[in-house]
Formats: C-alpha cells, sequence, structure tokens
C-alpha cells in the first residue's frame, strides 16, 4: 500500500488529459528556440530572454523547486530502486528493451540461502543420532517491478506488455491504479488514458511535465523493489522532468540503448552527456540489433556493421560500462505484439541469452536478482 497523501484525490485520469497546468505563466508569444522555460530560473533573464515578448511574463513568474516534489517522494517511499532506460536515438529498441528488462526481473525470485552447521549447502547432514537432516529451502520472496511510460507521443510499453488488451485506470482514496501486466509487473501509460490506440498526443513540454509528475505523484505504486522509467529519445523534456522530480527519492542509474552503427552513436554520446551533467549515474550501455542469429544454422550477420568499433569501443573511450551485445530476433517483434515474454517463449535463443547476460550484470549494479547467504 503506497503511504496515504494529504491530498485526496477524486478527478478521474481522463481529465488529465484536457486539464490546464495549476501554475503557468500566460505567454503573449510562443516560445523562441532557445527559451530556458518560464519556470526556469534564468526565465526572462537570460541572453535568450532579451527581445522575446513574453520576457517581463516570465521574469515575474514563480521560480524554485516544484512544491510537489515532497510529495513525489513520499509517494515512492515504497520503491527500492528506480532506473531510467535511455536513448539518444529513436528506433533502436529502447521502450522494447525496457518491456524485456521489466519482464525478466517480476519473473525473478530473491531471498536469503540458510547454511547448515557443517558448511554444506542444499545436501543432507548427519546429526550426532545418525539420522539424516534435510537443509531447510531458501527463503524466497517475489520481485514486484514497476514500469512507467513517459513517452507521452508514442506509448507502445502497453501492447508490448498487454497485446490488444484494452485497459483504463481507476481511481481510489489513495490515487490512480497502475495496470497490472502479471501479479509482479505494474504498468502505466498515457495509453491507458486515451479514447482509442490510434489517438495522438500533441502537446508542449509544460502539458507532458505535468503528467509525468502525476504519474509519480498521484499513482499509488505501493511497495516496488524496481521503478523502470522508459523515456523518449532525445534529451528533452521528459528527461529534465523525470529527473527533476526523482532527484528527492535518487535514482539507481541509467542504461542506455544504442545500435551499433556510427549514427546512433553520435547521439548516445550527447545521452552520456546529459547523464554527467545531470549526475545520473549510467548503469550501462547495450549494444541492440548487433547482427542477426539465423535461428536455422546459429551463422550470424551483421546487419548495422559497427563502421567505428560499436558500442563497446565508446564505452572504452568514454569510460562507462559496456552491458553486452543482442541480436536481431524476428520473434522479439512478435512477441511484443501480441503481448507475451520473448524470454519465455523462446529461452534458448541466443538473444534471449544476451538479454539474460545483461539483466544480470544490471541487477548485480543495482543490487536486485542475487541471492544472498546467511
Amino acid at each position: 500500500m503506497a503511504p496515504s497523501l494529504e491530498e485526496t484525490l477524486t478527478e478521474p485520469p481522463l481529465t488529465a488529459l484536457t486539464a490546464t497546468l495549476k501554475v503557468t505563466p500566460a505567454l503573449v508569444a510562443p516560445e523562441p528556440e532557445h527559451c530556458p522555460g518560464p519556470e526556469s530560473d534564468q526565465a526572462g533573464k537570460g541572453d535568450a530572454c532579451a527581445g522575446c515578448p513574453n520576457q517581463q511574463i516570465c521574469a515575474s513568474a514563480p521560480k524554485g523547486p516544484d512544491p510537489d516534489i515532497p510529495l513525489v517522494t513520499e509517494r515512492l517511499r515504497g520503491v527500492k530502486r528506480k532506473i531510467l532506460v535511455l536513448s539518444g536515438k529513436g528506433g533502436v529498441g529502447k521502450s522494447t528493451f525496457s518491456a524485456l528488462l521489466a519482464q525478466r526481473f517480476s519473473a525473478m525470485r530473491t531471498g536469503k540461502r540458510k547454511r547448515t552447521s557443517d558448511g554444506n549447502d542444499g545436501q543432507a547432514t548427519v546429526n550426532g543420532n545418525g539420522y539424516h537432516v534435510e537443509d531447510e529451502e531458501d527463503e524466497e520472496s517475489e520481485i514486484t517491478v514497476g514500469l512507467m511510460d513517459t513517452d507521452l507521443c508514442g506509448p507502445s510499453i502497453p501492447r508490448m506488455l498487454l497485446g490488444n488488451q484494452e485497459s483504463q485506470i481507476h481511481t481510489t482514496a489513495n490515487g490512480w491504479e497502475p495496470i497490472w501486466a502479471s501479479d509482479t509487473l505494474a504498468v502505466m501509460s498515457i495509453q491507458f488514458m486515451l479514447p482509442s490506440q490510434d489517438s495522438a498526443v500533441i502537446w508542449r513540454g509544460p502539458k507532458k511535465n505535468g503528467l509525468i509528475k502525476r504519474f509519480l505523484k498521484d499513482v499509488e505504486w505501493g511497495d516496488l523493489d524496481l521503478l523502470v522509467v522508459d523515456t523518449p529519445p532525445g534529451t528533452s523534456d521528459e528527461h529534465l522532468s523525470v529527473n527533476s522530480f526523482l532527484g528527492a527519492s535518487g535514482v539507481d542509474g541509467a542504461v542506455l540503448i544504442t545500435t551499433p552503427q556510427e549514427v546512433a552513436l553520435l547521439d548516445v554520446r550527447k545521452e552520456l552527456d546529459f547523464c554527467r551533467k545531470a549526475g545520473i549515474n549510467v548503469l550501462g550501455v547495450v549494444e541492440n540489433m548487433a547482427g542477426f542469429v539465423c535461428p536455422n544454422c546459429r551463422g550470424e550477420s551483421q546487419i548495422f556493421r559497427p563502421t567505428t568499433g560499436g558500442a563497446k569501443k565508446m564505452c572504452e573511450d568514454e569510460g562507462v560500462p559496456f552491458l553486452g551485445s543482442v541480436p536481431l530476433d524476428p520473434r522479439i517483434g512478435m512477441a511484443c505484439d501480441y503481448g507475451e515474454s520473448f524470454l519465455e517463449a523462446f529461452p534458448e535463443s541466443p538473444a534471449a541469452q544476451r538479454i539474460e547476460e545483461v539483466v544480470r550484470k544490471v541487477g548485480e549494479r543495482i543490487g536486485l536478482g542475487t541471492s544472498t547467504e546467511i
């Protein structure tokens, strides 16, 4: 159960799509290209503000930290770990990998292994009377995972986890209820609030920021071992909002997704620079679509040739961990279309084995998915 907040929520989620922002300056002209933002500390003061019709309005607008950040922190008090999934370039499989990470972690068990008095784990021992004494079973618990889709203009996570199933968010006295894709995997996406799967979201930055805040402040996430935040490509409004809202409660790190070619790596380097400037720990980089493994002969072909050494060489140059390369497998896309788990359906495939290795490394870095001895 999520901690109770001072504010009682009675507003249906659908009204959030049409609601205006609670506090926003009434601008008299569109924001210029290099606008620092009307809520920025530099609003109305920066060089880009000179000559802007909104300069006086922005200069007098409220500044400082968002007053709802303490509510976000309180709401997420039961969430033990939080990771971001980022990509500088679109189309590299970031949302697909977010879904795979969430599915795999939510299917894992964690616990503590009990040792016998003579230190023989998992084997029968003989006591002083000559009777065989079996070791006690491991104390295991399920890992509960939340997946928050902040790609507001391209929300594909619900399709990947639920297939063609249509779901709607329900409101309780404690907030918005996430949609449960399984007993241990909760999902929140703007797709659950749209009238149809084909409805477009045409919003500017402030509107996006407002809904992301509500996903964190008003959703009853409860007690989670891990919250995975899927972000859109780039380094823009959604990324800044997530990082600022989660700043007080803490982010364990980010996983960056890329493909081998230099065109994708160019944008990933920008994403790395964003993480450094925003103070986000980089858990590692995954090279997705790294070759194609034939399901019949198991031969591997390079589809996107790494002309500059690929993600591994980039990680060596940038000094960040390389989590592994995952080959193309058409069955991943098919599983996502039907809302099924590729890892459960095809565990012996080369792609599934590489993904398992990436999940293991991420788990080690955030302290999740490994058993400990007592």
